[in-house]
C-alpha cells in the first residue's frame, strides 16, 4: 500500500495568486480592481462548499501584504469560535491595530460566518462600523440567509457557483501528474459524479485513492471512501432482478454488515442505477416517476429509522416484480 499523506493537497495546491484561482471570474475582476487600488469594502462571499471562498479570501491577502500576510490577517472559523466574546476580545484587539505594511488596513477572515450566533454578528457589526479605518473584514458563508441583514448591507457581496467540470478534471490531471499518480478518465468521471463541482472534496478523494494505489481506478475511488462501485451495484440489480435473488441479498448483506458502506450511499447508488438501467430498456416516461416513487419512498423509511437491510431489500424485490411485469429482459 502506497500511502501519500504527509501532506494535504487541498493545502499544497492552494493558489497563491488570484488569476491562479479556478473559474469565479466576476469574483476574481472586481477583486483585483479592489488590489490595483490598495482599497476594499468589507466583503461577503456566499456559495457551497468547495468553490473558492476560502481560497479567493488567502489569495486576495497574500496579493495585498505579500510575505507579510499572516501577521496583518486574522483567519478564523467562526463555527468554532462562534460567540461574542470572540469578536469582542480576539477580533477587537485585532482590528484596531495599525498593519505593518504599506496597505492601510489589516484583513479578518471570518470562515462559515454564517454558523455565527446572532448577538455575535450584531457586536461584529458594530466592530466593522467602529475599526472600518484600520481593518477590513471578509465573511465566508455557505449561506447568505444566515448573515443578518445590518451586515450584508455593509458588504460588497458576491456568489460563489459550483466549478464547472472541465476545470475540476483539469486541476486534478495537473495534482496527479505532480504527484506522479495515474488517474484515467473514467476514476476521473468518478470522482466529479461523487464531488459535484466541490474542488476540496474532488481533491481529498483524489488524495484518499492514491494512497491505496499510485494507479488510482474507479474501484480504488470507491473502496477509498467505504462507498459500494458502480459495477458492484449493477451486479446485485442484476441478480435482484433477473438472477439469483438470494445472492443479491447476501451481497446487500456483506456491504452493510461486513464492509460498513452506509445504506444510505447504498440506496442513492440504486436511485441512479435504476434511472440509467430505465433508460437503457426504453421504459415508457409515465413508468419512471413509479420506479422514482418506489426508490424515495425506501430512501425515506430509513430516513425515518427503519431497518435499513429489510428496505433495501424490499425496493429490490419491488423493482424485480416492476420489470418483470413490463417483460423485461
Amino acid at each position: 500500500m502506497n500511502f501519500r499523506l504527509e501532506a494535504l493537497w487541498v493545502e499544497k495546491y492552494r493558489p497563491k495568486r488570484l488569476v491562479d484561482v479556478i473559474d469565479q471570474e466576476h469574483v476574481k475582476t472586481r477583486l483585483l480592481e479592489f488590489i490595483k487600488l490598495k482599497d476594499l469594502p468589507h466583503l461577503l462571499f456566499y456559495g457551497p462548499p468547495g468553490t473558492g471562498k476560502t481560497t479567493m479570501a488567502l489569495a486576495l491577502a497574500y496579493e495585498l501584504y505579500g510575505d507579510a500576510w499572516r501577521e496583518n490577517v486574522l483567519e478564523l472559523n467562526a463555527s468554532d469560535e462562534r460567540g461574542i466574546a470572540i469578536i469582542r476580545e480576539k477580533v477587537k484587539e485585532f482590528a484596531k491595530t495599525l498593519p505593518t505594511v504599506d496597505v492601510p488596513f489589516k484583513l479578518v477572515i471570518l470562515d462559515e460566518a454564517d454558523n455565527m450566533t446572532s448577538d455575535a454578528q450584531q457586536a461584529l457589526r458594530r466592530t466593522m462600523e467602529m475599526y472600518t479605518g484600520t481593518a477590513r473584514f471578509i465573511l465566508l458563508a455557505n449561506y447568505v440567509s444566515g448573515i443578518i441583514e445590518p451586515i450584508q448591507s455593509r458588504c460588497a457581496v458576491f456568489r460563489f457557483t459550483l466549478l464547472p467540470k472541465e476545470a475540476v478534471i483539469e486541476r486534478l490531471k495537473y495534482i496527479a501528474k505532480c504527484e506522479d499518480v495515474e488517474v484515467g478518465e473514467e476514476a476521473l468521471e468518478a470522482i466529479w459524479e461523487i464531488s459535484q463541482g466541490d474542488m476540496r472534496k474532488a481533491i481529498n478523494i483524489l488524495q484518499a485513492a492514491s494512497a491505496i494505489e499510485s494507479k488510482v481506478s474507479v474501484e480504488t475511488i470507491y473502496r477509498a471512501l467505504g462507498k459500494v462501485s458502480p459495477s458492484v451495484l449493477k451486479n446485485i440489480l442484476y441478480e435482484a432482478i433477473y438472477g439469483n435473488f438470494s445472492k443479491a441479498l447476501r451481497q446487500i448483506y456483506e456491504l452493510i454488515h461486513e464492509q460498513c458502506v452506509d445504506p444510505i450511499d447504498i440506496i442513492k447508488a440504486i436511485h441512479r442505477e435504476v434511472m440509467s438501467y430505465a433508460s437503457q430498456l426504453k421504459i415508457p416516461e409515465n413508468m419512471k416517476p413509479k420506479l422514482i416513487f418506489t426508490v424515495s419512498n425506501h430512501h425515506y423509511r430509513i430516513l425515518r429509522g427503519s431497518d435499513a437491510e429489510l428496505q433495501i431489500s424490499a425496493l429490490l424485490a419491488k423493482l424485480r416484480k416492476i420489470v418483470n411485469m413490463l417483460g423485461g429482459t
